[in-house]
């Protein structure tokens, strides 16, 4: 005789997106960590010479720039939970939201770089080196990131696509964009 098991079973696990967006996004998770190693030997080597440049940059920009892209990717998140749950007008709202996060972040990332050359702080100085080239390539991620953040509208704009597996891919690279600045952000701006 035998008995049939009355536990419910537990929800399969799902891993948000398409398996390829998983792949390129811990491939430029392991470029941005070579980068990131490469900063901290040269800062070991020269820390007086880094924390006399680090001195002048403004946290109160790299906490609001912090700020920003942690609430663009809330409003991104948002979004994804929306398309699941079928509302795709207001998914389309909040990756809006999200987008414009993106925007005001590139715009004082932008207002902080015009600051700091006029200041004379250039890629002469090897801290502002680093500096322009993490956020610099940074940046370019941003821009990537508000393509993919435009696939999701395109994608929930027609209702004959309407792919969640396409809005939740676009959102993981949104979300390791915001990841990368975090760190960026601590090895700049808060590490001393």
């Amino acid at each position: 005789m035998t008995q049939t098991d009355s536990r419910p079973k537990p929800a399969s696990a799902h891993l948000p997106g398409d398996g390829h967006m998983w792949v390129m996004v811990l491939g430029d998770l392991v470029i941005f960590g070579g980068y990131f190693i490469v900063f901290m030997i040269y800062r070991t080597m020269h820390p007086v010479e880094f924390l006399r440049a680090q001195q002048h940059l403004d946290i109160t920009i790299g906490v609001l720039n912090t700020v920003i892209l942690l609430t663009s990717s809330w409003f991104v998140a948002r979004a994804v939970l929306a398309t699941r749950a079928g509302r795709h007008q207001a998914a389309i709202r909040l990756t809006y939201a999200g987008g414009l996060g993106g925007l005001m972040f590139m715009a004082c990332k932008g207002y902080e770089w015009v600051v700091k050359i006029r200041s004379g702080h250039t890629n002469s100085e090897m801290f502002y080196s680093f500096y322009y080239v993490l956020t610099g390539v940074h940046l370019v991620h941003v821009l990537i990131g508000l393509i993919a953040l435009g696939v999701i509208v395109r994608e929930l704009g027609n209702p004959a696509r309407r792919r969640a597996s396409v809005v939740e891919s676009s959102a993981v690279y949104w979300h390791m964009v915001d990841l990368l600045w975090v760190i960026i952000f601590s090895l700049l701006y808060v590490m001393r």
